[in-house]
């Protein structure tokens, strides 16, 4: 493979490493899969959480800038610390998300769907074709204010416009110590999310469900609601029909029961929470958490790629006494395959295009063949299933590459 000239790249990538086992991974990715066949070009960025902590988190805003300069981005697991990091890590404070902070700065809407691959069935048997989760990427929980209520009072939401002018409501009457959380989203926000939902629908050509708590949260959800059906009626109805797909809303609490038993094969769009939620619980029943393609669009065209998972903590621990492991590296390679196809389609290097499919399908190939990680060994359907370490996966991903190549 030395004799083969590399793949060039114009424009590079924004690179944003992360922690722990993934990544361990992604070094071995690059290494193994990516710079024996491509001239990589990325601007790096390290979101490990010890650099964030010496940057006091700057790190993370640079990268998210770049990613807006550049247009394209792919981006390792990170960890959001709590208590107990704070305390293993000696940071400074305990740092917010590290998605969350690029989701604000981009205004993007997150894309995940299930990688389907022969032998790793749903654990929802009707279901023949991926579903694909839209989650909204600002806001509510993630960005919410909240107070430990010590003792008895009252608490009010209290909103003052520039002119001074006040309007309050009573939120709660405590007789003793509790707890208050405020949300807040903005209708800017809420529309972005909507048009990238259905431009994301409109470029897949599959339907798209919504659903939220509209009939409990009157203003809130309801807002959501309203926004949606707004920009649907007003640019993108005739769009649908004439593609011959189809909107829908409904309670959230109906498109959760029509998730289970539909065959799939459409886009969930769902509000932050709910789509952090339910794409956890979509990536299990379709197999693995390590098996989910996740990618954050912004409405005028930006595009991070990401695994759609956490950073294997407990393996990364495993590794640091020597131990090999057997960490799936499937959503960080697909992480890496959506950015270099992106960036190959916006630069018009075919060549890159076709290689990240090629990469994709050596992926497949492999698991096929019965050679995977343990995570999918444990759930595999196949009769012949060899189990093996992320090192030797990789290495099997790479006879296949280099065999299509």
């Amino acid at each position: 493979m030395s004799k083969m000239e590399k793949i060039k790249m114009t424009t590079p990538l924004v690179e944003m490493d992360g922690d722990e086992m993934t990544r361990i991974l992604w070094k071995m990715i690059k290494e193994e899969l990516l710079l024996p066949f491509i001239d990589l070009k990325t601007e790096y960025y390290d979101l490990g959480l010890e650099y964030r902590n010496e940057t006091e988190d700057q790190v993370t805003i640079d990268s998210a800038n770049a990613t807006k300069k550049y247009g394209v981005a792919v981006k390792c697991a990170t960890i959001t610390p709590n208590a107990a990091r704070v305390e293993e890590y000696h940071l400074k404070e305990m740092w917010k998300s590290p998605n969350g902070t690029i989701r604000a700065i981009l205004d993007g809407t997150v894309f995940r769907a299930p990688i389907i691959v022969k032998g790793i069935e749903p654990y929802v048997r009707n279901w023949k074709k991926p579903i694909t989760i839209a989650r909204h990427a600002y806001g509510d929980v993630y960005k919410a204010a909240e107070i430990k209520i010590p003792e008895a009072g009252k608490c009010e939401l209290v909103y003052t416009k520039e002119n001074g002018e006040e309007i309050r409501e009573l939120v709660h009457t405590f007789d003793g110590a509790g707890i208050v959380q405020g949300m807040h989203n903005t209708e800017k926000s809420i529309r972005s999310f909507a048009k990238s939902c259905f431009s994301f629908a409109l470029d897949q050509k599959q339907d798209l469900w919504f659903g939220s708590k509209d009939t409990i949260s009157k203003k809130y959800d309801h807002t959501f609601k309203d926004i949606f059906q707004e920009v649907f009626d007003t640019e993108y109805k005739e769009k649908f029909e004439a593609a011959g797909i189809s909107y829908m809303y409904t309670l959230i609490d109906d498109i959760v029961a029509r998730v289970v038993r539909s065959e799939g094969g459409y886009i969930w769009a769902c509000k932050n929470y709910d789509g952090d939620v339910m794409s956890d619980m979509l990536a299990t029943a379709f197999g693995s958490l390590s098996m989910m393609t996740s990618v954050l669009v912004s409405p005028d065209g930006i595009y991070e790629y990401e695994a759609a998972h956490g950073t294997v903590q407990r393996h990364y621990y495993q590794h640091l006494k020597g131990m090999e492991t057997s960490t799936n590296p499937i959503a960080t390679i697909f992480a890496w395959t959506g950015a270099l196809r992106k960036r190959g389609e916006l630069d018009q290097i075919p060549e890159l295009c076709r290689f990240a499919d090629q990469l994709e399908q050596a992926c497949l190939t492999t698991i096929e063949s019965g050679k995977m990680t343990k995570d999918l060994a444990i759930i595999s359907t196949l009769e012949q299933v060899t189990a093996l370490n992320s090192r030797e996966f990789i290495a099997e991903i790479r006879r296949n590459l280099e065999q299509m190549l």
